[in-house]
């Protein structure tokens, strides 16, 4: 028990928590029995207590005074939620202007950064906790607090997902069983794992992803304008395409690009299925006369069991992960947008 009438160690099975440890019995974890409702202790043919919940404020009256304090002092109580091992603890270590709770250190001597808050996560220590991370160079950051906010527990996730830090937010509670002392339990709410690391990966690789196609769309339709006026008041996008309106409802002019190449086409995508299909077999009957237009070979997809069709030419000399290539693929899509247009458009007007 240390100085301020606490346990100095988490729940145990034994005695003290109430727990019938005869031999063959499970031991019953803490999780289960988190589970039980909260009541007074009551006596049974095994004599097993129940948890009580009691106000953080009747155990450490004052933050820092009494609860930084104490986890200064009881600071292993962190591993049994966090799985961290740290020592040399040291209690309001500046950080710039401001001081943090508690500043520790991991097993492999990196800093670690204590917020507490024997309240609701609020905006305030959330700054606070980024601020102490940054002003100590620290690897990893604890917050602990008495209630949190669901916009601050997805805070702490997107952290864990798109930094190379960790952070953990845990809830404190403290409890009794019958007329045992109050005892803290800490609750991991959230933390780092290997599954938060590969969403972050994967969310950076297709923000990336967006970020390049972007600026790919950006310039062909600058470049395109010197070939073609179809596409100079169509904004770049993040997805895999452009699209221009082919002068008839579902009928439009694309440009598509992926990681290794790119292709123009005509999209048919009406609300009316049957519409498109009739407007694809109206062009295919002109499909000579039109490749002859083009000055090559059409790719004509029916696409069947879909509601769209379209007729494409494709490029694989390049896509958006080529950047060194971009210029010669912008040159290529927008002479054969061009062409298409041409070839395509006397016929879409008789439709």
């Amino acid at each position: 028990m240390d100085s301020w009438g606490l346990p100095q160690a988490k729940l145990s099975g034994g005695k003290n928590a109430g727990q019938d440890n005869r031999a063959g019995e499970p031991r019953q974890t803490q999780g289960q029995r988190m589970g039980e409702l909260e009541s007074e202790t009551t006596s049974g043919d095994k004599g097993i207590g129940r948890i009580q919940r009691v106000e953080l404020r009747q155990v450490w009256s004052h933050e820092a005074l009494d609860f930084t304090t104490w986890l200064e002092e009881n600071i292993d109580v962190l591993a049994d939620a966090t799985g961290l091992q740290l020592s040399g603890v040291e209690r309001e270590q500046s950080a710039g202007a401001f001081s943090v709770d508690l500043v520790a250190e991991d097993e492999d001597g990196r800093a670690v950064v204590i917020e507490n808050q024997l309240e609701r996560s609020d905006h305030d220590h959330l700054g606070k906790l980024l601020t102490y991370l940054v002003g100590r160079q620290a690897r990893r950051a604890v917050w602990i607090v008495s209630d949190p906010r669901p916009e601050h527990v997805r805070v702490i996730a997107w952290l864990n997902e798109s930094s190379s830090e960790d952070f953990y937010l845990l809830k404190l509670e403290a409890i009794r069983i019958g007329d045992s002392k109050p005892a803290p339990l800490l609750t991991q709410i959230v933390g780092p794992s290997e599954e938060t690391r590969v969403v972050g990966r994967t969310k950076k690789e297709m923000a990336e992803r967006e970020r390049l196609r972007y600026r790919f769309f950006e310039g062909l339709l600058e470049h395109a304008k010197s070939r073609t006026q179809l596409h100079a008041n169509i904004s770049p996008s993040k997805g895999t395409s452009v699209t221009a309106g082919a002068g008839k409802t579902g009928l439009g002019f694309a440009y598509v690009v992926g990681m290794r190449g790119a292709r123009v086409e005509l999209y048919i995508d009406s609300e009316d299925g049957d519409y498109n299909q009739r407007y694809f077999e109206a062009l295919f009957l002109k499909k000579e006369t039109i490749e002859d237009a083009f000055g090559s070979s059409l790719d004509w997809q029916s696409l069947e069991g879909k509601r769209a069709c379209r007729i494409k030419k494709t490029y694989a000399a390049g896509g958006y992960l080529h950047e060194g290539m971009w210029e010669d693929v912008y040159e290529e899509l927008a002479k054969a947008m061009a062409k298409l247009e041409s070839a395509l458009k006397p016929h879409i007007k008789r439709l």
